[in-house]
């Protein structure tokens, strides 16, 4: 979908990294929200939509609208996101869209999350500041899919944990090299080791020192084993205290204003989604909706991805980025960045905003160094995919949606059928798995996805004493006998 009417662009940000022990989730907002504002300051009683990202933080029912009147300004619409981490950037297409057609002057879009806070005062027990000043508000409006990510096949075993989930697609992918966990391991982490580069030059960043492959991928007390293959140092770390904002306006009204020299311009974006329970997709190792919605924003944009000149690939776990790398047709060895922020691990993954920073990292690095970039957000487990393209020129052909309808319907038509239980006891190839650690290091569970012969899949999970005899090595490509409700197995090989 191709518009020449106004050109929507971002034209103020803001981003906050506190390491105050005890400070509420909406004062972090309200600190960066007010840190956009001032970059933009004629643009405060234009705004009229503002956003809240959910937050995974306490910051009472109506956030958005809180927000709104701490700031002192009166949106007509204040809303609050459902979960997903693709939210951010989906209100970027979303609103882009709207400014457009003409029918949004400008709109913010704030998220924040106080979970380092809440560790430090659950430690010292300690109140919490109140996120809620005014008490007589009545609930945001919530926008988005607000869908569980898991169905009955996972819940009926209890795998619902996301570096569970990640860990068993992270087989997937190591099984198609041929790599064993410990080769998987050192091979995610010789290029997660330059995600902590980026990390430690960013002023934002809550790890801000660059650590090696060897730090990265060796299991000792300070960086265990989580699920294989992936260590701690592996994973997005939640306990932060982070806040972003942007504000979106057109480049006529950014003009007006003279802020066209700090704002980048939206280019195209599109969304997907993949199959929506992990246990009905064919191979748990590759998108089909990234490979969708990355497609569809280039075409529209009339672009190639030899012409980004960098990436923010989400980055929750190591497979995320290998199945947005693979999608996009990138090498192993790919030079051109492929986080702005560092990435979810090392910047730090506050909840479902972490996309509104990756935002802001772009359009900070566009305007000091112009070019192309793509930013992408995914949302519950590989689920929801968001994708942006930024640059600091303006697009030729104004701003593009791509069309992912028909994609949408392919990807949905290749769901499998799934069985949640099985009277009598049946071979199965598994084609997902990991071991899950203990904080003391014991391996506590060992959940596969697998394959009967008719085609049906299913989750299970180790049945009985199974797990002191499990080898401690990918099952992928076994074979095992699968029964009962919930579902357990046991090797037949």
């Amino acid at each position: 979908m191709v518009n020449k009417g106004q050109l929507p662009v971002i034209a103020s940000t803001g981003q906050i990294t506190s390491r105050e022990e005890l400070c509420s989730a909406l004062d972090l907002a309200e600190l960066a929200a007010s840190t956009a504002l001032e970059k933009a300051p004629e643009l405060r009683r234009r705004i009229s939509k503002l956003i809240m990202v959910n937050s995974l933080s306490r910051t009472g029912p109506a956030p958005a609208t809180e927000l709104a009147r701490r700031l002192g300004i009166e949106p007509r619409e204040c809303a609050v996101t459902t979960i997903g981490g693709n939210s951010p950037q989906w209100l970027v297409n979303f609103l882009a869209h709207q400014i457009a057609v003409g029918d949004l002057e400008a709109a913010m879009i704030v998220g924040a999350e106080n979970m380092h806070s809440s560790k430090v005062a659950k430690r010292s027990g300690t109140p919490l500041p109140s996120s809620e000043k005014y008490l007589d508000l009545q609930p945001d409006k919530v926008i988005g899919d607000a869908r569980s990510g898991t169905g009955p096949a996972e819940e009926g075993i209890g795998l619902i944990v996301p570096v569970h989930l990640y860990a068993l697609f992270e087989s997937a992918i190591a099984a198609r090299l041929n790599h064993d966990f410990p080769q998987q391991r050192k091979d995610i982490s010789t290029w997660m080791a330059t995600f902590t580069e980026v990390a430690a030059h960013n002023r934002y960043a809550w790890f801000q020192r660059p650590r090696s492959p060897e730090e990265l991928a060796t299991p000792t007390s300070e960086n265990r084993l989580v699920a294989e293959p992936y260590t701690k140092l592996l994973t997005a770390f939640l306990e932060v205290n982070q806040a972003a904002a942007i504000i979106l306006t057109s480049f006529e009204l950014a003009k007006q204003y003279h802020l066209e020299g700090s704002s980048v311009f939206i280019w195209s974006g599109a969304d997907a989604n993949d199959i929506w329970y992990p246990t009905a997709r064919p191979d748990p190792g590759r998108s089909p909706a990234m490979k969708a919605a990355f497609g569809r924003a280039l075409e529209a944009a009339k672009l190639s991805v030899d012409d980004i000149s960098a990436f923010d690939l989400y980055s929750c776990f190591p497979c995320a980025v290998e199945m947005a790398r693979d999608a996009l047709g990138l090498h192993t060895q790919e030079t051109r960045p492929l986080t702005l922020t560092g990435g979810l691990a090392y910047f730090g993954g506050p909840g479902n905003n972490y996309t509104t920073h990756a935002i802001a990292c772009a359009a900070d690095h566009l305007v000091h160094n112009g070019g192309l970039a793509m930013v992408s957000g995914l949302g519950w487990y590989a689920t929801k995919h968001s994708v942006g393209i930024y640059g600091d020129l303006p697009p030729s052909q104004g701003f593009s949606l791509g069309d992912t309808l028909i994609d949408q319907e392919r990807i949905d038509a290749d769901g499998l059928p799934v069985i949640t239980s099985l009277d009598t006891p049946s071979p199965a190839t598994v084609i997902a798995s990991t071991i899950v650690y203990s904080r003391d290091g014991k391996v506590i569970r060992a959940p596969v996805i697998a394959k009967l012969e008719n085609g049906v899949q299913l989750s299970a999970d180790t049945a009985g004493r199974e797990l002191d005899n499990l080898p401690p090595s990918s099952l992928v490509g076994r074979q095992v006998q699968v029964e009962g409700r919930p579902l357990s197995y046991h090797l037949m090989d």
